[in-house]
């Protein structure tokens, strides 16, 4: 099969009355956190990596400074932090866990991943009246942790876990998921699956992520809560698992699972009318 040898790049297509025009907010593989135009102009390029970036009232922008070496971490970040429009470290947040790996990393690293959310904005995109604090307020951040839980695996484990910092880097709060697989609706042939393997992969000499948790955002104001339903709770946290095909709600006070989908998309007949979610990315 023939591969194309010229590719466009570059703004194709731009029609102004059909767009919500303004500024998009990039992270690129080796070349820092780009904002540019519906033109496709640079309009300011920071030397920072984010898994994702994100950008606050005032200028505000929000990723991290680096990874964590490959031989040990899988996308663990080494801090999350905010800077201003000119580059300077107003926050940061680091001191989850002292890593020490022979021949490569020593030092504090938060081993944030995929998602955060700053007070203010439950859900990390635009919503009406709804802004980020840029300079206060509480941080929730979706880490790893490393564990061994013979009651999942006999192979060590990459956990996803989630904690809540205040301005000074305090956490307040923290949440493991492995401390709520039976809640997680694993069936008996699932669970001895995950047992002999937990989904390896290559970091750490070997580890599981078994679950791959990639999104993690508060719920916000809502309908359902002001109906009554309290597992729709503005506090109570949004996740997902992308290769275990879960969806889920947890009540931030209790911990638990109080809303699902999955993994098993053939359970009811109502799932099996919705159908496989499979792979999901950025529940909301």
């Amino acid at each position: 099969m023939g591969q194309p040898l010229v590719f466009p790049h570059g703004v194709t297509v731009y029609d102004p009355e059909k767009c919500w025009n303004g500024y998009t907010l990039v992270p690129l593989i080796n070349d820092g956190v780009l904002l540019f135009d519906m033109n496709g102009n640079e309009i300011r390029r920071w030397n920072m990596q984010a898994m994702p970036a994100k950008m606050l009232p005032g200028g505000y922008v929000m990723g991290l400074s680096g990874y964590r070496h490959p031989d040990y971490g899988m996308q663990d970040g080494v801090n999350l932090l905010e800077i201003d429009y000119d580059g300077n470290i107003v926050w940061e947040f680091d001191h989850l866990e002292e890593i020490d790996d022979p021949g490569r990393d020593h030092r504090w690293m938060a081993r944030q991943h995929h998602d955060y959310q700053r007070e203010g904005n439950p859900v990390g995109y635009y919503v009406p009246g709804m802004d980020a604090n840029p300079l206060g307020g509480k941080t929730l951040i979706l880490c790893h942790q490393t564990i061994r839980n013979p009651l999942i695996s006999d192979k060590k484990l990459l956990d996803d876990m989630m904690i809540e910092v205040d301005w000074e880097g305090n956490i307040l709060w923290k949440w493991s998921i492995s401390d709520h697989f039976e809640e997680l609706g694993f069936d008996e042939a699932a669970k001895n699956v995950l047992f002999r393997d937990p989904n390896m992969r290559s970091s750490d000499g070997g580890v599981g992520d078994y679950l791959h948790v990639n999104c993690a955002s508060y719920l916000g104001p809502n309908k359902w809560y002001d109906q009554g339903d309290s597992r729709f709770h503005p506090d109570n946290i949004i996740f997902d698992c992308r290769e275990a095909n879960i969806l889920a709600i947890l009540d931030k006070a209790s911990g638990k699972l109080v809303w699902k989908i999955g993994p098993d998309f053939n359970a009811t007949p109502e799932l099996r009318k919705l159908g496989w979610i499979i792979g999901q990315h950025h529940f909301h």
